[in-house]
């Protein structure tokens, strides 16, 4: 999908764990965040071991993936209400409870139903995990350099997910078994959950969870995360799909009438009333459009055009991680410098032309001369963004609404994600169909009757639908860069104390 700059919430220092503590603090926080994001992806590789293997029908197999996903992105602002009202560290443990619990019971799964029933459990703990993580930081990290650190760990963890669940899931599903993808949650989330000891809790506020507000405004993303994703199955004008959009409509202006009317709302709206943060907001639902539509075609190509292995797939996206890891780096230091829109706006700018150089895609590119620099150029480019934008976003928030202002990061980038892949793949299927109907089908025919002809052309149509939705992934991320620009004009995101009066609503 997909997933700042200086200053989550604004916590004092006060609050912050001591510093023998902060490592361990930052290793739990980050681990979770890799875990949550890398499910994303993690049984990608592993769909066509898991059709065989419980005979899953055509149909049913996409929402292995789905499921997950709409579950994760529709709770979690409700998952950030429930941490400000109830201890973010009490519902983080919980998520991280719930989410181990149902990757155990997703690798014992006998069939499609209770596998599919497994992924939307780990949604749901997924859901009330994340935006409690990056909250945490606030409570936990003092502002100034560790707090930035921290920040840039963090975005590097939501960015890495994407590919690092490509790279393990190959691995696991080669070597093991592709129960393995969600059986190797079990130690890691384990694990994490006897870190939570290092975390900071904070204070809990007082206020009532919402009902209405949480009703309406989870069933608007979650309508709106089923449309997207039935509509780049089933196509945009299916009346389901049509019937989704509307469902979604309706449910978020009843979701902003409640809200605009509550003493104590959900999500203040308040929130966007800052240019800055509302800003950040819309280039994280950019960023992640983008960011999971690209690698998700990007994976295809190299299997069905450069014919890699699922293993060999996940090795070639190491480039990826090492652009963000050593960006995220940088990225740190030059927010305590430069202002947020002068990291940003570059970064997205240097990852929009690796992108449209992906767009120059052929059949006869080579991996290491056109693929890989492409890649790395796109990573270290995002890698730059993610931070200042991501404390951008959560930057000035009073402490008792943390929990939703860092919950909108990741719904920005979980819808975002759902909004890019239907997308993308729509435009490239449209594409592909324009040279050769069935393009995929005709490979795999070509293939199994080992017809050279057939496969060329399979292969040239293919190309070229992944090339023409990767141009489409760079006209995402020149938006973004855009937004991220215009919108984005505060000089500096460091101030230890929040400003309430930008989060009452």
């Amino acid at each position: 999908m997909t997933p700042g700059s200086a200053s989550p919430p604004g916590a004092s220092t006060g609050t912050a764990a001591r510093p023998q503590r902060l490592g361990l603090s930052l290793l739990v926080i980050a681990t979770a965040q890799l875990m949550l994001v890398l499910d994303d992806t993690i049984a990608n590789v592993a769909l066509p071991s898991i059709q065989r293997d419980l005979g899953v029908s055509a149909s049913a197999l996409p929402w292995i993936i789905n499921a997950y996903v709409l579950a994760f992105g529709g709770l979690l602002l409700l998952g950030g209400r429930v941490g400000d009202l109830y201890g973010r560290r009490r519902v983080f443990r919980v998520g991280l409870g719930v989410f181990t619990v149902a990757s155990l019971l997703g690798g014992l799964g006998m069939n499609a139903e209770l596998l599919i029933a497994a992924r939307a459990l780990q949604g749901i703990g997924a859901a009330m995990a994340a935006p409690n993580a990056l909250a945490l930081i606030a409570t936990t990290f003092p502002v100034g350099k560790p707090r930035n650190s921290a920040m840039a760990v963090y975005g590097a963890m939501s960015a890495l997910g994407i590919t690092v669940g490509v790279l393990l899931g190959g691995l696991l599903t080669g070597l093991l078994s592709w129960r393995w993808v969600f059986f190797i949650n079990v130690p890691i989330g384990l694990a994490v959950l006897a870190g939570t000891v290092a975390l900071v809790e904070g204070p809990r506020h007082r206020g009532r969870l919402d009902t209405p507000g949480a009703l309406s405004g989870t069933g608007a993303i979650l309508a709106l995360a089923y449309g997207i994703t039935r509509g780049g199955e089933h196509g945009w004008t299916d009346p389901i799909t049509m019937g989704a959009f509307l469902v979604a409509l309706a449910a978020a202006i009843l979701f902003l009438f409640l809200e605009s009317r509550r003493e104590q709302p959900m999500l203040p709206l308040g929130l966007f009333g800052d240019r800055n943060r509302a800003g950040s907001y819309a280039t994280v639902l950019f960023i992640g459009g983008g960011l999971m539509g690209t690698f998700y075609l990007l994976t295809l190509y190299l299997q069905q055009v450069l014919a890699f292995s699922p293993v060999k797939t996940g090795l070639a996206s190491l480039p990826f991680s090492i652009g963000i890891i050593l960006s995220a780096g940088l990225s740190s230091k030059l927010v305590e410098r430069l202002a947020p829109r002068a990291v940003a706006g570059p970064g997205l700018l240097l990852a929009a032309i690796g992108m449209y150089w992906f767009s120059t895609l052929t059949v006869d590119s080579t991996y290491a001369t056109h693929v890989m620099p492409a890649l790395f150029l796109t990573s270290f480019g995002l890698g730059l963004s993610f931070v200042p934008i991501t404390l951008t976003a959560v930057h000035d928030v009073a402490n008792e609404r943390a929990g939703v202002a860092s919950a909108l990061v990741n719904t920005g980038q979980q819808v975002g994600a759902a909004l890019g892949l239907a997308a993308l793949t729509t435009i490239s299927i449209g594409a592909a169909d324009r040279r050769l109907t069935g393009a995929a089908a005709t490979l795999q025919a070509g293939i199994a009757k080992n017809d050279t002809d057939l496969i060329t052309r399979a292969h040239e149509a293919l190309t070229h639908g992944y090339t023409t939705a990767f141009l489409a992934g760079a006209a995402t991320l020149l938006i973004a860069a855009l937004v991220a620009t215009l919108t984005i004009i505060t000089k500096r995101t460091q101030r230890s104390e929040a400003a309430p009066s930008e989060t009452e609503a």
